[in-house]
């Protein structure tokens, strides 16, 4: 040992506590950034995504009756839709909204997450996820198959139907969510609060619900818009003729369950076809668009394009939703909806 260098104990001990502090920091890194339901590449399973959209609806449900039970909605104008209707927001809405995305949020913190409803408040830590399959999921969904984070976008509706919430008009109601995987629909999730009652999907493996044994393909029962009937009716009529049977309804994620074997108990309508002419945002329809491809049926713009489901939250293009029967004739039946005065996509 070189003279007047002295090692104590101490010395010795300061490199090892070192690297065992780096090491305890590195830990501490990759698992705030990743979280344990991300795996080392990147990469979710669907069956998690699945699983936490399931309980992000139906806490965002949760929330709803909360607020419903308390008398405390302080219903409020976002302003006017294009069609001239007020648009509201609840306390209903942000409640949900703010357990829906933290969830989502606290699970996966690299994932695009779109909602309906924006704050500035930060993710609640007290919503998480207790990585718990329930065992519908585990029965149905055998493959356990991954796809990368940045590949997904979900999409969330906190409570749709909100006009109808105010309105006490509660069977219309629901909380949505859509993982949509490079902009295809892939899970779909549609709760109802007041009957927790929940639907699901996973496009190309299974569902917790079926399509009715038949359908009306020539003399169609067609679900609508209640808040802008006039203008869709007029339409639906000029395709499908003037004694065509039409529904007025609330809510998109109602509507399309409407065109499932649900029975008058869950859903009180039935329809062969779900119809709308106008502007319409994804985070109404992204949900039942992967709900009824995993069922064999469709959901596209009313010139047949498939939606896109990466970015933009506008669909300019209306919609037409059916299972069960030929889209293709279904889409030939349709005027120009300029006929109408509608906008061209």
């Amino acid at each position: 040992m070189p003279h007047g260098i002295r090692l104590t104990k101490l010395s010795l001990y300061v490199p090892i506590v070192a690297a065992f502090v780096l090491m305890y920091y590195g830990y501490w890194k990759m698992w705030a950034v990743y979280s344990p339901a991300v795996g080392r590449d990147g990469s979710v399973h669907l069956r998690d995504l699945l699983a936490v959209a399931v309980r992000a609806a139906e806490a965002g449900g949760d929330a709803v009756r909360e607020v419903r039970d308390s008398s405390t909605l302080n219903a409020k104008s976002k302003g006017k839709t294009r069609e001239g209707a007020q648009e509201l927001y609840t306390e209903g809405d942000l409640r949900s909204h703010r357990r829906m995305t933290s969830l989502f949020g606290n699970t996966f913190p690299n994932v695009k997450v779109i909602s309906e409803e924006h704050d500035d408040a930060k993710l609640d830590t007290s919503q998480l996820w207790d990585y718990t399959i329930p065992e519908e999921i585990q029965e149905k969904i055998k493959s356990i198959e991954t796809v990368p984070e940045q590949s997904i976008t979900v999409w969330i509706d906190p409570l749709d139907a909100t006009q109808e919430y105010s309105e006490r008009l509660d069977h219309f109601v629901t909380t949505m969510v859509c993982v949509a995987v490079n902009g295809k629909p892939t899970i779909g999730v549609i709760h109802k609060p007041f009957s927790k009652f929940t639907v699901w999907a996973v496009v190309g493996q299974a569902s917790n619900v079926k399509p009715r044994a038949s359908y009306s393909e020539n003399d169609p029962t067609i679900i609508v818009s209640r808040s802008h009937s006039g203008t869709v009716q007029s339409y639906t009529k000029k395709a499908f003729g003037k004694n065509t049977n039409i529904i007025p309804a609330g809510g998109a994620g109602y509507k399309v369950l409407s065109l499932l074997d649900l029975g008058k108990d869950k859903q009180p309508d039935m329809a062969d076809i779900y119809m709308h002419v106008t502007f319409i945002k994804k985070w109404d329809i992204c949900a039942g668009n992967a709900i009824l491809e995993a069922l064999g049926g469709h959901l596209t713009t009313l010139n047949g394009d498939n939606i896109d489901y990466k970015d933009s939250p506008s669909n300019e293009g209306g919609l037409i939703a059916s299972i069960g029967v030929d889209h293709q004739k279904l889409l030939v039946k349709l005027p120009e909806r300029e006929s109408l005065g509608l906008k061209q996509k």
